[in-house]
């Protein structure tokens, strides 16, 4: 065949576009019954995905993502009962965390102290449920659990503070509207980085679509990233710290015998330390005279456990990850970073950090096992996809709307307290959680600028167990009252 003719065949059969491919959403819908407090309820759960698309100029509707979630309601209610939107961090964390270790009515059968029975793992009913007084609905952002963008749709371009929020937002827009939800009060609970979106999606949710909360529960917050960044030139994460090394050392008796009475009277020295002439010798530098060192690194020695010329080597300042391998060296172990009364052990003992946090892998397993068999036995969803529980998305996670400063929400929750000044929050803390500590929460809240009346509607509770205090018997119990109480009350002020 001539060029000429290779031309004119060209020209003669243009390609046609590739039609977009279609993903229709899934639904399973199952019934079940649960006793708590000696009374029965009968709930329905609604297993599946909520497509998620943008407007097209060409195709009308773009389809974009297929969120997956797991919706529980109380059978025989109207639509006045509350709902709350669930959610875990990373960023990369799927909703697995709160959903089977608090709020759910199935939790994993742990020890009273967070270690795991098994394997075999196993779900136990969760008397401390908050099904009694809310549904629940747990979401898993994109890239997590089941939820993924559809074919030709790159993944990366929901990984981003501001349009992570926003398609969690527009999730929670379609599940109200299909259900009927609007007039219901409505709660949002995060955990880590999702208490960052949280703390977005109070103003968003307002913003964009009219929708009003009536309180938000923030579980181990981090919404100031300036407060647990490292770096060279910030030192406000060595004061906020501070508290939970004590604390942590605390529970490793490592303290003076003094400090070791009684864990919240070790707590309250260190804060009051921190927040006074701590903070002061750090900002003085290298103009802190002879004396004045030495009465740091006594001071330092004294709440932390560890020995003076480690705390002389280290400038006055204590990195995260060289505390959770300092603090017990000497023994052979290292401790864990989201709850410090778990320990380890690491093949170089000399070495600044660990291998790996302990206190994360006691609970990978239990969580994995019992998550992908509930899923298909009880609440019989099947689909071959992985199911990603926490997928490491934090190096490339995108921060385009906070260039050249670190990533504050609290900014957000601020709006949302000026749009619907009846917002409630609760804010809950674990002593041993040297992940997001509990003085960096509340130096946080402390410093949003709000009228006195409104910062009254920010409460702060603490339990003696780390980043999932929930892990913790005594903690689970005395956190899900004190949830369960902050619905009510919200619930009551609002009406």
């Amino acid at each position: 065949m001539s060029t000429e003719n290779k031309n004119k065949s060209i020209t003669e059969e243009p390609e046609q576009p590739t039609k977009p491919t279609i993903v229709e959403e899934t639904s399973s819908v199952t019934q079940h019954k649960i006793e708590i407090n000696g009374a029965q309820l009968e709930y329905t759960v609604t297993t599946g995905t909520i497509v998620l698309k943008e407007e097209d100029v060409e195709l009308g509707e773009k389809q974009k993502a297929s969120i997956f979630y797991i919706a529980y309601t109380k059978d025989n209610e109207n639509s006045e009962r509350p709902v709350t939107f669930s959610f875990n961090g990373g960023p990369g964390s799927s909703s697995v965390w709160l959903h089977l270790g608090l709020l759910g009515p199935k939790r994993v059968l742990m020890d009273d102290e967070g270690n795991p029975i098994g394997p075999p793992y196993r779900l136990v009913e969760n008397e401390y449920s908050l099904l009694e007084l809310t549904d629940l609905v747990f979401i898993d952002p994109v890239s997590t659990g089941y939820s993924r963008t559809v074919p030709k749709e790159k993944p990366e371009q929901f990984h981003d503070v501001k349009k992570d929020i926003q398609s969690v937002s527009e999730f929670i827009r379609i599940w109200t509207t299909r259900n009927k939800r609007w007039v219901s009060p409505k709660f949002i609970i995060g955990e880590s980085y999702g208490t960052t979106r949280a703390a977005g999606l109070a103003g968003y949710l307002q913003q964009r679509y009219g929708m009003y909360l009536n309180g938000i529960m923030f579980v181990s917050s981090i919404l100031n990233f300036l407060t647990a960044s490292f770096d060279e030139g910030n030192d406000l994460p060595y004061i906020l710290f501070l508290p939970t090394y004590t604390a942590s050392a605390w529970f490793h008796h490592k303290l003076p015998d003094d400090l070791q009475t009684d864990l919240e009277t070790a707590v309250n020295e260190a804060r009051e330390y921190a927040l006074g002439d701590y903070t002061v010798a750090l900002m003085k530098g290298n103009r802190l005279n002879a004396d004045e060192r030495k009465a740091v690194t006594a001071k330092l020695a004294r709440l932390t456990g560890l020995n003076e010329s480690y705390i002389e080597g280290s400038n006055y300042r204590i990195n995260i990850h060289r505390f959770c391998k300092e603090l017990l060296r000497d023994e052979g172990y290292t401790i864990g970073r989201f709850d410090s009364r778990f320990k380890g052990f690491d093949k170089d003992r000399v070495g600044e950090r660990n291998e790996l946090d302990p206190s994360y892998a006691i609970i990978l397993g239990p969580y994995t096992a019992t998550m992908y068999d509930y899923l298909r036995r009880d609440l019989e969803y099947e689909t071959d996809l992985p199911y990603e529980i926490l997928k490491s998305l934090y190096q490339s996670w995108k921060y385009e709307d906070y260039q050249n400063h670190y990533v504050n929400t609290a900014q957000d929750l601020r709006l949302g307290f000026l749009l619907h000044p009846g917002l409630k929050v609760i804010v809950c803390n674990g002593y041993y959680d040297l992940a997001t500590p509990f003085l960096a929460a509340e130096y946080t809240f402390d410093h949003i600028p709000l009228p006195e009346k409104l910062s009254a509607d920010i409460k702060m509770t603490y339990y003696e167990a780390g980043h999932m205090m929930y892990l913790h018997k005594k903690s689970l119990e005395k956190l899900s009252g004190d949830l369960k109480d902050f619905i009510r009350n919200s619930i009551e002020i609002s009406a």
